[in-house]
């Protein structure tokens, strides 16, 4: 590395605030949902663009977790390496995470050289501790391709339900864990022998050694940070039952090796070295990672992640620090989520139900409006919902009506022939009014620091909206017309030098939130970004200062457009039932229209009949009558020469 490129890396800077930030690392076999993205990697995001928006020092590094049983198992099912089979979805979450604007400093993947070299070292130091013993446990095992078997490798029928597709691990049509021997008629999911149960050694981590060490930490560090209430709940309800020896090897190939003599065919579980991904993923970012990790005096760490994530991160991964006896970075502030569910279901890949983060972009609806309602719904005390009709009504009334009208209103007024987009002279008329609207705003505005500082992420947005609505209500209350402009011209100057300053401080606010819109406002402004400050004094646009022209920050959603994306994301039954629905439709109209024909058909008989007999003195109708059928009905006519 050069020096001019080591200069350009983000490094904790002595006497500043230090912050390094996780999400939750997200796993390559699948496509994230929603519920995914909002949990982790947005989460995240937004308490990074928070940070650097107050000009703390700040990295936020994450990456795809890509070794274990689960890439194994996926990889065969599509006929590919696991190697590759995680490039192909590392590019695919890169794509999503870029259209959504998670704005990583760096965002790597797990199989390096330096998450090898990391976690054998940590590995090596918990030996070397008398932190990780040998256990010999039964596991299933194929005689025809000699390997011991992970459970999702071995499949066979449910001695619950009976469902006969169940994995080694889950029964996914009756929800229960089970173990591999448990199955009825086993079967191994390579070559679909029949396994043996056999004897294995693996290694286990000692968490009930660790526990006294754990619990001291764990009670100062949550307290300290902060930490969220189900954060909180989690890990004392573990601590609760009592730490207990866990397993971090594995009877596989794909994973990092482990440095014991005898497991030369085994790879450390998963879930014991997808935690150190983070430590060795800032190492490829920059080789001076130590100064991030090893830097408990100046580093802050936040991370976030969806609440199932949580055991691995407030007990494994610290108990592995503790127990290398190192000094270790670790996690001062946890920021969990419950789950986000889709119109009252659940989102299903293999069902094809709910939104999946490459079919937002499909939708046409710019991200800021995704991320504005996901982070408005985000699911922190309990499970929320991701509704059609809440998702439009956002967008226009929230959106589109507040924030939109704000900025809109004033930038067209600038506009005009009044001011020919120059910022008038606002510093010649003063109002108590304008006194208590500068009060209003600080009084928000530290509340949204307050709110954020403490990662109370949904609060802050909402906190946000009322700043938009402090904006519209300066216009309303001083009705910002021409009508003002002419006959009370200072003041008029006084409420757009006002309210264009507002609007500067609300695009630094939405911006954790809604990127490209505070984009798109400072280029109306045509100025820089504004550095969240702790006191607002309405001075950041000069007089005379020429802003750009308006243009509409958000569109109105049709309303028809919830019937048609609640069919096209609501799954396979969902679809056959919207086709069901059209062919009855289709059926219904030819019944009408072979009712319609058969009617018809019948009166032009009657005038053929009229006709020959004269009509009553009429002069008959020459003419041949003609029979045809067409779509089933008789048709009758007459044809005259």
């Amino acid at each position: 590395m050069s020096p001019d490129e080591a200069k350009k890396k983000i490094l904790p800077v002595e006497g500043e605030r230090n912050i390094l930030i996780t999400s939750a690392l997200p796993y390559v076999n699948n496509v994230p949902h929603l519920g995914n993205i909002v949990g982790s990697v947005l989460s995240a995001d937004v308490f990074a663009r928070y940070a650097r928006a107050r000009g703390y020092n700040t990295l936020y590094v994450c990456g795809t977790d890509e070794y274990g049983t689960a890439t194994e198992t996926k990889a065969i099912e599509e006929n590919i390496t696991p190697q590759q089979l995680c490039d192909k979805y590392y590019a695919l979450h890169s794509d999503v995470y870029k259209w959504f604007q998670i704005s990583f400093d760096h965002f790597g993947r797990t199989p390096t050289q330096q998450q090898t070299d990391i976690a054998q070292d940590i590995f090596n130091k918990l030996y070397k501790n008398g932190y990780l013993e040998e256990k010999t446990t039964t596991q299933p095992y194929c005689e025809t391709h000699k390997s011991f078997l992970a459970d999702r490798f071995v499949e066979g029928e449910c001695p619950l339900c009976h469902y006969e597709d169940a994995r080694g691990d889950q029964c996914d049509k009756c929800g229960h864990l089970l173990d591999p021997l448990e199955l009825i008629n086993p079967r191994c999911k390579l070559d679909r022998a029949t396994p043996v149960p056999r004897e294995t050694k693996h290694v286990y981590l000692c968490l009930d050694k660790l526990q006294p060490l754990e619990e001291e930490w764990f009670k100062r560090s949550s307290e300290e940070g902060k930490w969220s209430s189900n954060g909180i709940q989690i890990t004392s309800s573990w601590l609760k039952e009592g730490l207990h020896p866990r397993g971090i090897t594995r009877d596989l190939k794909w994973g990092t090796a482990v440095p014991l003599e005898g497991y030369e065919k085994k790879v450390m579980y998963v879930w014991f070295d997808a935690c150190i991904g983070y430590v060795s993923i800032t190492a490829t970012y920059t080789e001076e990672w130590e100064k991030w990790w090893r830097n408990p005096e100046q580093v802050k760490l936040y991370q976030f992640m969806g609440k199932d994530n949580v055991p691995f991160h407030t007990v494994v991964f610290p108990c592995s620090q503790i127990g290398t006896k190192d000094k270790w970075t670790m996690l001062n502030t946890i920021s969990t989520t419950e789950y986000l569910n889709y119109e009252k279901g659940k989102f299903s890949k293999s069902r094809n139900i709910g939104v999946f983060g490459n079919n937002a972009k499909d939708t046409g609806i710019p991200a800021d409006v995704w991320r504005y309602y996901l982070l408005s719904h985000r699911p922190e005390t309990g499970d929320s919902e991701f509704e059609w009709d809440g998702f439009i009504a956002a967008n226009n009334n929230e959106l589109l009506n507040n924030l939109g009208n704000f900025v809109n209103r004033v930038i067209k007024f600038v506009n005009s022939k009044i001011y020919d987009s120059k910022i008038p002279d606002y510093t010649k008329f003063s109002d108590p009014y304008f006194d208590e609207h500068k009060k209003k705003v600080n009084e928000v505005l530290k509340k949204y620091i307050d709110e954020l500082e403490n990662v109370k992420i949904k609060a802050a947005l909402m906190t946000t909206m009322i700043m938009s609505s402090l904006g519209n209500t300066l216009l309303q209350d001083n009705k910002l017309d021409n009508k003002l402009a002419t006959e009370q011209p200072e003041r008029c100057a006084a409420v757009v030098g006002l309210a264009l300053s507002h609007i500067h401080l609300l695009a630094s606010l939405i911006q954790p939130y809604m990127p490209a819109t505070t984009d798109l406002i400072l280029q109306q402004l045509n100025t820089t970004f504004l550095i969240i400050p702790d006191l607002w004094e309405a001075k950041s646009l000069p007089v005379g200062h020429t802003i750009g022209k308006a243009v509409y920050l958000f569109s109105k959603i049709k309303p028809e457009k919830e019937q048609e994306w609640r069919e096209q994301f609501g799954g396979d039954e969902a679809r056959k039932a919207k086709e069901e629905k059209a062919a009855k439709a289709a059926a219904k109209r030819a019944e009408k229209e072979r009712k319609k024909a058969k009617k018809a058909a019948a009166k032009i008989g009657e005038g053929v009949e009229s006709a020959e007999k004269g009509g009553q003195g009429e002069q008959p109708v020459s003419g041949t009558v003609v029979e045809e059928v067409m779509d089933g009905v008789k048709q009758v006519s007459l044809q005259t020469p």
